[in-house]
């Protein structure tokens, strides 16, 4: 009897990885508390960094146009990962379409690429308060804040806590950016 071996690709072997480093009864919570609040849960995704982007840094990294293009990660990683996080995180609308496999640091504010706990599968669309706090107004913010970071206006520390700890209320105090 031949017995063939199946090989597991990168994306797999994350997905798997993540699913075992869930604790017990964390998914159950994670869509509810997104949809009531439009934040992720800290629990899931609490954020991470990359190393090469200092406040030393970012006239060679952040602040070069096109570079986020150089650290994105491909659909390859990512969508298979929206796929698990979609179940991790509890929601019952599995449409892809729908979210995006958001990285709670942007790339643009020197957030970490890969790693699972920066990443997680954002709605589009979020009504909190009559406002909608989905994918698109945090892109907003995230344009603002690499804008004013930039312009030497805003700190890196300062625009990456924003982001990590509640977007919305500063989404709502910087006027909330779109574009």
């Amino acid at each position: 009897m031949l017995v063939r071996k199946k090989k597991l690709g990168f994306a797999t072997v994350i997905v798997l990885a993540l699913l075992l480093a869930i604790p017990a009864g964390v998914s159950a919570a994670a869509a509810p508390g997104v949809l009531r609040t439009g934040l992720p849960s800290h629990t899931l995704t609490p954020g991470a960094l990359n190393p090469a982007v200092t406040q030393a840094t970012i006239g060679m990294t952040i602040c070069v146009s096109g570079w986020t293009t150089t650290v994105r990660p491909p659909t390859s990683y990512t969508t298979p990962l929206k796929r698990t996080q979609l179940v991790i995180y509890g929601y019952s609308d599995r449409s892809l379409a729908d979210y995006e496999e958001d990285h709670l640091v942007a790339l643009e504010l020197g957030g970490s690429p890969r790693s699972t706990k920066n990443l997680w599968p954002e709605p589009h669309h979020v009504i909190v308060g009559g406002l909608d706090v989905g994918s698109y107004a945090k892109d907003g913010l995230e344009n603002y804040l690499h804008r004013q970071v930039c312009a030497g206006h805003l700190t890196l520390a300062k625009a990456r806590a924003e982001i990590e700890t509640n977007w919305i209320a500063y989404w709502k105090a910087a006027g909330k950016p779109r574009g």
